[in-house]
């Protein structure tokens, strides 16, 4: 990955809180635990589930910079969704965490050297990682669940 294609995703994984705030505006009021689509998250499951997975992957791609071929462990976002009641808890602080994670971590990934970029570590799940892969998956992580949100919304009513 070139420098500046790396910028670009460093860009866009910095703007993330601020897609998913903005997938929020105009939700209607009592519907952040509604789930008007089958099978999918409620807003406020989305919501708890950025917190969780961004405090995750901070600490997946720290391990990856200051470990030598760290071990990273897969998980199971839908049995976290479930066992830690991520419908019935108020979802306003974890988009508070999820805010404050990605602002340190943007500011973390500013700074990487290159050879740091390419630092591999073993993901139980995905097999070989690097902190490009990382940065290649998270970057899209938050645009992709606020599009859900956009969806949500438009099938509660909101604007």
């Amino acid at each position: 990955m070139s420098p500046e294609e790396r910028q670009k995703l460093i860009e866009q994984y910095a703007k993330g809180p601020e897609r998913v705030a903005a997938s929020l505006e105009g939700f209607p009021a009592g519907g952040l635990t509604a789930h008007p689509i089958p099978g999918k998250w409620s807003a406020a499951e989305i919501i708890h589930h950025l917190s969780d997975s961004e405090t995750i992957s901070a600490t997946r791609i720290r391990k990856i910079i200051a470990e030598p071929y760290p071990v990273i462990p897969g998980y199971d976002q839908d049995e976290f969704a479930r066992s830690l009641r991520y419908n019935e808890r108020d979802p306003m602080p974890a988009l508070e965490n999820f805010r404050a994670v990605r602002a340190v971590t943007t500011e973390l990934l500013r700074v990487l050297t290159e050879e740091e970029w390419v630092r591999q570590a073993w993901h139980t799940e995905a097999g070989l990682f690097s902190a490009e892969r990382w940065l290649r998956n998270y970057a899209i992580h938050a645009h992709n669940h606020a599009e859900q949100i956009d969806r949500l919304r438009v099938a509660l009513g909101g604007k």
